[in-house]
């Protein structure tokens, strides 16, 4: 990492996206580029390398965890029917039925 790099992080943490690392996270994931880019600057804003291979596993895992697929909205549905809540990244909508779904 040049000087540039490293001042950059000194005085914008937390604020700092390397774009090379979207590639490597996304792969063949259909998730959208500004998702990344948000979870990369929240877990990988720094110069620190094995900081920064942490935050890149745990990136790969909130996406494993709460990124939904189209074809997993009944799983979704049955998980906030058991747990009440559950916590989702991506673009949603609801209806509630309090007679059938209580």
């Amino acid at each position: 990492m040049n000087e540039l790099d490293k001042k950059i992080n000194a005085h914008f943490p937390g604020l700092v996206v390397r774009k090379d690392l979207v590639k490597t996270v996304k792969g063949n994931a259909i998730v959208p580029t500004y998702v990344l880019e948000y979870l990369l600057g929240q877990y990988c804003a720094t110069s620190d390398e094995p900081t920064i291979q942490a935050g890149i596993e745990t990136v790969r895992e909130i996406l494993r965890k709460h990124y939904v697929h189209r074809g997993e909205a009944g799983l979704v549905r049955s998980n906030i029917k058991e747990k009440g809540r559950y916590k989702v990244i991506d673009k949603i909508s609801v209806a509630l039925n309090d007679k059938t779904d209580a």
